[in-house]
């Protein structure tokens, strides 16, 4: 198995008063060379937009474009005449194509939004540009990873990409009942805490764990809030819940 850790703290960061964002992987004025991408996922910015504001009409294409509400209200508008507000427990996902305008604005007057938005390179280039949300409250349930996105129907979000998008939030669960003899210490008591193991849904595939929320233990790393690892060379891992944790897993083809 091989990993990249990218710890929250440091990711690009910049404040532009309206916006304040933090950029996973090189992104507009931040660059980083060991910083391009993890095989497919091209971008992962974590934003927070003041009320009112956000970011005006703008063209995109050949990208998979997945936005995921944290906090607030996200209004969409694009130039094949969609309108949408969506927040958290919807996505959106849109399919530039051969070539889309859209706006991206906070939905309140009030309320501070915060969202991932997630670039992924597609399998093929110059389709008609796509936009769709989804509600994914129906498949979220506490202590269970879910589907939420993939490229063969089996959720309703996809991307034409051969990627897998999941998400899950977990209890620590821990139990303080059991005995360990060290030679030391004698008998004492010591915590274990739940965990799940990832199976890759397709072989040479990587995946991209981001921890929204939480600790947890993955491949010998201690990860919390915001913190990134990258996972391939493997057909499964584990994941260990360290404390209450909201996790996003993004399985991609390395190229």
């Amino acid at each position: 198995m091989k990993t990249v850790v990218d710890k929250a703290s440091s990711r690009g960061y910049f404040n532009h008063g309206w916006l304040k964002t933090h950029h996973t992987f090189s992104f507009a004025n931040y660059y980083n060379p060991s910083r391009m991408h993890f095989g497919v996922l091209r971008v992962l910015n974590d934003d927070s937009v003041d009320p009112e504001m956000g970011f005006d009409t703008h063209p995109h294409q050949n990208m998979e474009v997945i936005s995921i509400p944290l906090k607030g209200y996200l209004r969409h508008g694009d130039s094949v005449k969609n309108t949408r507000t969506i927040t958290p427990g919807d996505i959106q996902v849109m399919s530039t194509g051969k070539g889309i305008f859209h706006s991206e604005y906070n939905g309140s007057d009030k309320e501070q939004l915060e969202f991932l938005q997630i670039w992924v390179f597609p399998r093929i280039e110059n389709t008609e540009p796509e936009y769709n949300n989804y509600d994914i409250r129906p498949l979220l349930k506490r202590n269970e990873l879910a589907l939420i996105i993939s490229p063969d129907g089996k959720v309703p979000a996809s991307i034409k990409q051969d990627a897998w998008f999941s998400m899950g939030k977990f209890d620590a669960g821990k139990i303080i009942d059991y005995k360990i003899h060290d030679k030391n210490m004698g008998v004492y008591k010591g915590a274990l805490y739940e965990s799940f193991e990832y199976k890759l849904h397709q072989e040479g595939n990587g995946v991209y764990l981001f921890i929204i929320e939480g600790d947890v233990e993955v491949a010998g790393n201690r990860l919390s809030r915001r913190d990134g690892i990258g996972l391939w060379d493997t057909k499964s891992f584990k994941v260990e819940i360290t404390q209450e944790a909201t996790l996003l897993l993004m399985e991609v083809p390395m190229r």
